[in-house]
């Protein structure tokens, strides 16, 4: 007891006693066994037969962490550096082969011994429903542009409840939805590899209907835990104090933040974005009872992605007539003089916009529950930091989630309502086109041992900072 209070005595940033402190992950990305027991195909497993040249190093889906076979090492190594909860996905296309029909019982059992794991080490599962892994079967039927598919989430989320609600409290509809819109339909580096305005504001709208689908299902079964959604915000930051630089951070902000965020908390979608759709011609295909749902079904608890920020200036040049609609012809993007980077990974770093998100949601959103879901620094080549002893000396990931967890704690001492935060990501694994280019976990994954696991000194640092309950 008397060591305890000493170490409390040497916290300068105290968190609360029931902070959720712990990483993120998806299936895609960690659980491996991509063609293995039952598993249908998912964009991913599909693109990466079409296109492996695309993906960094030749690397696909099917070589990822390998969490199906590991978990229960995997679990007990999250227990040792200090995990008290554990964000994960469940693969639609694993559990469902066909995006719709026939259960795998295969795959149930893999989620319900994971589940069992984590409870069994007082780890809290956090089950989030799609992150960018749509079963290529419903892609085949136009993925979120059908409604058919929508439908189709909905009896999928449904299903989810009923085979794992009894243990798990806290769920989520989607991860950073606003990604395959940009990825799929405007910037081509999502399957299916459109560019098309018009397809993306689809895309949007009827993944925000089937959000509100899944929480109108799991509020009907009556099951006594919390639902949410997780979004990626990024602050939209001027150039400066004119105007048309305001302007321009305005429209940006309500393209990619407030488009999920307004109606996910508030039931409504932002006027401003409206009205340019109106304008421009670009209004989605709707009805009036699923504009109806989308407004009474929001979210318990808020998810918040925060990694860099986004800087933006007044339009400098005209765009060409012939140019294709993008949401970028409203505003150009701004380099900052000076601004501090990851040089191992360029991406800027800007700790106080963690801050500047939790103020938002506390004075514009009525303070909702919210939770820091993702934050962490991603570093190419991370093996050159690898001492004689084995371990990676990851001091700049320690740095990264220090300055951010102070700017949390400031939040959090001016009432903000967040009550946790998640690294991404528990180990080392495969993202999307860039494969393992850039490492992100607190434990290693050594690909020519075979996926070894080495916690980096990072994982030794926040397991201090749990068993202190801060730093």
């Amino acid at each position: 007891m008397e060591v305890t209070e000493q170490k409390q005595k040497q916290v300068d940033y105290e968190f609360p006693k029931d902070f959720w402190w712990g990483s993120s992950s998806s299936a895609t990305q960690m659980e491996g066994a991509a063609a293995m027991d039952g598993k249908g195909q998912n964009i991913w497993d599909y693109w990466y037969e079409q296109e492996p040249n695309r993906f960094h190093n030749g690397i696909g889906p099917a070589e990822t962490s390998g969490f199906y076979y590991r978990y229960k090492e995997d679990i007990r190594l999250m227990k040792q550096i200090g995990h008290n909860s554990f964000r994960f996905s469940i693969s639609w296309s694993r559990l469902i082969p066909n995006g719709t029909g026939a259960v795998n019982k295969k795959a149930v059992a893999f989620y319900q011994n994971v589940i069992d794991e984590l409870l069994h080490h007082d780890i809290e599962p956090f089950v989030n429903l799609f992150h960018f892994d749509m079963p290529m079967s419903l892609q085949e039927k136009g993925g979120w542009e059908s409604r058919e598919v929508v439908d189709a989430y909905s009896e999928y989320a449904s299903i989810c409840f009923e085979l794992f609600g009894d243990k798990v409290k806290k769920w989520f509809t989607h991860n950073e939805p606003i990604v395959p819109v940009e990825g799929g339909y405007l910037y081509d580096f999502h399957y299916p590899n459109v560019i098309d305005f018009r397809r993306a504001v689809q895309v949007g709208y009827h993944t925000q209907l089937s959000s509100a689908l899944a929480i109108q299902k799991y509020r009907e079964q009556q099951q006594n835990g919390q639902i949410g959604i997780i979004l990626n915000l990024t602050p939209s930051y001027p150039r400066s104090n004119n105007p048309a630089d305001l302007e321009a951070s305005r429209i940006a902000d309500a393209f990619f933040n407030r488009s999920f965020l307004d109606p996910s908390v508030k039931g409504e979608f932002p006027k401003d974005l409206l009205d340019i759709l109106r304008e421009e011609g670009y209004m989605p295909s709707y009805t009036e009872t699923d504009v109806a749902i989308i407004r009474t079904n929001t979210v318990d608890l808020l998810g918040v992605n925060y990694y860099q920020p986004r800087r933006v200036k007044a339009k400098e040049n005209a765009v060409h007539p012939d140019a294709p609609f993008m949401p970028d012809r409203f505003f150009d993007s701004y380099e900052m003089p000076g601004r501090k980077m990851n040089v191992h990974r360029g991406w800027e770093i800007y700790e106080k916009g963690i801050y500047d998100i939790l103020i938002n949601l506390r004075d514009n959103y009525g303070n909702i529950p919210c939770f820091i879901s993702e934050n962490g620094m991603g570093v190419e080549g991370e093996e050159k930091f690898r001492d004689d002893s084995g371990i990676i000396q990851d001091d700049y990931r320690i740095k990264f989630i220090q300055d951010h967890l102070r700017w949390t704690h400031q939040a959090l001492e001016e009432g903000v309502n967040v009550r946790g935060y998640h690294l991404w990501t528990f180990m080392d694994n495969w993202s999307w086109m860039n494969a393992y280019k850039n490492r992100y976990g607190f434990v290693s994954v050594n690909l020519e041992k075979g996926g070894e696991r080495t916690v980096k000194k990072s994982g030794e640092w926040i397991k201090k900072v749990v068993q202190q309950n801060g730093f």
